[in-house]
């Protein structure tokens, strides 16, 4: 007989820590009670902003407390886009029902575009419920709002009717969508049959996907007004891009039928997660994450051999199962997957199109969800445990802080400060400094420039002084440290370089004390050298994004200019097919390897420029 849990013995849930560790970029939420049941599933642009909304101290309704008040733990999944967002999460809501997304939300079916074929001149309509009407359906689209908006694109773009077939037959002169130039009035035969049919063609190719077709046509619509210096009409040609382009994102969560488990690998630090998600009958129901034990740092095609007998040995086995590495002995593997199965199963890691971003998808997850894990309070005690035990501390170090410096060439020199306590990431209190007056390259004036203008006011009250302070370099940077503090005469910090390993590999970095000791070589599976590694590629992360920025700002350019292969005409090209940088932010991968003369690795590149630091 099961003993039932005294929930009030668990311990409850801390938001403030969930929250430095979730990422900024677009997905889904998990929100799960006690007995880990679904609570609510939500979607959002930013996770970050959407969840701590959620924490607020004021503005929230009487349900969305009570809801609050039932959370145990929360989990994430990141997408691509918000659209496929959009998709994902009425599935996982179609699939566990929620009571609190039933309670709070209008779980209806999804809306389509319903194109007649029964006129001469068909028009356009939003549909919801069963598709009896003969016609064409097009969708299905995330929200009804999407699809209004895409009939308002299309009448607007190519004066497709909207009106009732019977207020069709019946009009004698035209209506005021006319006079908007919403309508080409085909109902008093102001358009003919054959133009109005190519104008139908066109709305069907853009309903269908086949959008590059179109922007081209109004890419040279809108040069060929602005070389006629109509600005207004060029104008309204670059929001009719901007418009289609915000449409046409990628939803890449429904696909043809089938039942596909992918499964994607990260591991870091000794900790490993496994993501798995499930596709069934063709529509992605979400994924699960599984946190293997490892008995010393293993490969990713180790930890995938050992999972998945594990994994399928009382389950059914899908029909595909596509991995993101070639486990160890692979074919052994499908051979008792497939006796088990009574099928011949296939271990698939090359795959394409909408494969592949289900791929990249799970790789993503299983990435964000273990820094996720390594940033929680509770693994983060215990790696500043290990720290304390590692270099023989009297107490425990509750602030540590970390400096690098980033250029290019010389350029634009930042060094970036970064805090990390017990608690996580102490965002508060990163600090970027602009180097200026030193010969461009020399990262030991620019790291000694950086120490003494954080440390300068260390008499003052305000000043926090760090126990640890990691330097991103080794005895160089190091002794710039040392020389700093000790003009400063600040003598209660423990000064740490964090030197490259041989052919810089992480896991063989040493580490370079200030205090005459040993210099000290520590392996991947050290939670003390976890926590050092994760400090130090903070600081690197932070420091070069604010590089980033401030050469942006130096040389007034875009951040397309600083991606290698994308020169001014595919710049030009980018920004005309998505009508501006805030259309290409938004964009998902596949989009952008969609446009001529963008390959899928550039397009990859541009991707992780406005997506690789969030």
């Amino acid at each position: 007989m099961n003993t039932p849990v005294d929930n009030s013995l668990r311990q409850p849930f801390d938001a403030q820590a969930f929250l430095k560790t979730v990422t900024t970029r677009s997905g889904v939420y998990r929100m799960y009670d006690a007995d880990d049941k679904i609570l609510y599933v939500g979607k959002a642009r930013n996770l970050k902003n959407r969840l701590s909304s959620y924490f607020r101290n004021t503005g929230l309704t009487p349900k969305t407390r009570v809801l609050v008040s039932h959370i145990a733990h929360i989990e994430v999944m990141v997408t691509h886009t918000e659209g496929e967002a959009l998709i994902l999460e009425s599935n996982l809501i179609k699939e566990f029902h929620p009571r609190y997304n039933i309670l709070l939300r209008d779980d209806k079916s999804y809306p389509y575009i319903y194109v007649s074929d029964t006129t001469a001149y068909p028009g356009l309509a939003l549909h919801r419920g069963a598709r009896k009407k003969p016609g064409r359906y097009l969708g299905p689209y995330p929200n009804a709002h999407a699809a209004r908006d895409t009939i308002n694109l299309l009448q607007r773009t190519f004066k497709i009717r909207q009106c009732e077939d019977s207020y069709f037959r019946n009009r004698s002169r035209p209506c005021l969508q006319y006079q908007i130039q919403r309508c080409s009035a085909p109902c008093v035969g102001y358009i003919s049959e054959q133009a109005y049919k190519q104008d139908i063609h066109h709305a069907l190719l853009f309903l269908e996907g086949k959008s590059q077709q179109i922007i081209s046509e109004l890419v040279a619509d809108m040069e060929k007004a602005a070389g006629k210096q109509n600005y207004e009409k060029a104008a309204m040609f670059r929001d009719q891009i901007r418009s289609l382009q915000k449409i046409a994102e990628q939803q890449n969560i429904s696909a043809e039928k089938g039942d596909i488990d992918v499964i994607a690998c990260a591991s870091e630090g000794g900790q490993a997660c496994v993501t798995v998600f499930y596709i069934r009958n063709g529509l992605n129901l979400g994924n699960r994450n599984f946190f293997p034990s490892l008995p010393e740092s293993l490969s990713s095609e180790a930890i995938l051999a050992a999972f998945i007998p594990q994994f399928y040995l009382d389950r059914e086995i899908p029909v595909e199962i596509i991995l993101s590495a070639v486990p160890d002995e692979q074919a052994l593997l499908e051979e008792v997957l497939s006796k088990q199965a009574g099928r011949n199963i296939k271990l698939r890691t090359q795959v394409r199109s909408e494969r592949a971003r289900w791929l990249e998808m799970a790789a993503a997850n299983a990435a964000n969800t273990l820094t996720t894990r390594l940033m929680s309070r509770t693994g983060l005690m215990k790696r500043f445990e290990a720290l304390q035990e590692l270099l023989q501390l009297d107490s425990l170090p509750t602030r540590l802080e970390c400096f690098d410096i980033s250029h290019t060439m010389g350029e634009s020199t930042v060094a970036s400060c970064v805090v990390m306590t017990p608690e996580g990431a102490f965002k508060t209190d990163y600090r970027r400094y602009n180097i200026k007056d030193i010969t461009g390259g020399d990262d030991y004036a620019a790291m000694r420039q950086a120490l003494e203008r954080r440390f300068r006011r260390a008499g003052q009250d305000e000043a926090k002084l760090p126990d640890i302070l990691l330097i991103d370099g080794g005895k160089g940077q190091l002794r710039q440290a040392i020389e700093v503090f000790d003009a400063l005469a600040i003598t209660s910090v423990l000064l740490i370089g964090v030197a490259k390993g041989e052919g810089r590999k992480a896991g063989l970095e040493k580490l370079v004390f200030s205090d005459g000791r040993p210099e000290l070589h520590l392996t991947l599976d050290s939670p003390a050298l976890n926590l050092i590694l994760q400090v130090r590629d903070e600081a690197h992360r932070f420091a070069i994004s604010g590089h980033r920025a401030q050469r942006a700002k130096t040389r007034n350019e875009s951040p397309l200019e600083t991606i290698p292969g994308l020169g001014p005409k595919r710049r030009q090209t980018l920004l005309k097919h998505f009508g501006g940088l805030q259309g290409i932010t938004r964009a998902g991968m596949a989009d952008l390897a969609k446009i001529p003369g963008i390959s899928k690795k550039l397009a990859q590149a541009i991707y992780d420029e406005f997506h690789i630091n969030q």
